[in-house]
């Protein structure tokens, strides 16, 4: 099988394991664009859990860009103490709120170039926002993704932006952010970064790491 072939196997077995939407299939909890945006933002280094036992509290004191952007930053950081970094999460967040009210009036752009400009937002995150919530093209890469693919061989990348490359090129625009999606599922459930679940894996077959007992990547 080309790569191709095998990341459209992927795909397809994968949303049998793991049914639903890119919507559905994201962890975190949010009612808007600009609130998904700094949920993800928030999401580094933590996981998703933490993130939202923080957001209730977060947005309902500034559930919008113009509210946050106006916060008192000691406020926004006691609040989001939890999920680490967490005096420069509150800076960039409160700065990515500022820059889309006085930039964007107020509404997230739909372009990742756009994205990428704000305050702590990289790739990942504006690809995030774009695949979930915009249904647009999008293949966030976060550690799920890259551990994964390198396993089943779909990628050499050594870094987030070559792996999206990459993956990016063995399929349809519009699969790209449901793929990263189920990859996370898989690698949250399954192909975890110790102990892989090898024997159970629906994917064993199509994965050369699976081939070698003991091997990880």
């Amino acid at each position: 099988m080309t790569a191709g072939e095998v990341a459209g196997e992927v795909y397809r077995r994968l949303s049998l394991e793991f049914p639903g939407s890119a919507p559905e299939l994201c962890a975190l909890r949010y009612q808007s664009a600009f609130q998904l945006l700094v949920s993800t933002v928030l999401s580094a280094q933590t996981t998703d859990a933490v993130v939202n036992s923080v957001t209730g509290e977060l947005f309902r004191k500034y559930p919008a860009c113009d509210s946050l952007a106006v916060a008192n930053l000691g406020d926004v950081e006691e609040i989001i103490h939890s999920t680490g970094f967490f005096r420069t999460k509150a800076a960039n967040i409160i700065g990515l709120a500022r820059a889309l009210r006085d930039d964007y009036g107020s509404e997230v752009p739909m372009s990742i170039d756009e994205l990428c400009k704000l305050p702590g937002v990289g790739r990942k995150t504006a690809n995030v926002v774009l695949s979930v919530f915009f249904g647009l093209p999008g293949l966030p890469v976060d550690t799920h993704v890259a551990r994964v693919a390198k396993r089943l061989g779909l990628t050499t990348g050594k870094t987030p932006e070559k792996i999206e490359v990459e993956l990016s090129a063995l399929l349809f625009p519009r699969q790209w952010g449901l793929f990263s999606l189920l990859l996370i599922q898989h690698g949250r459930k399954v192909c975890g970064a110790r102990r892989p679940e090898c024997a159970t894996c629906v994917l064993a077959n199509l994965c050369p790491s699976a081939r070698q007992p003991g091997a990880a990547i």
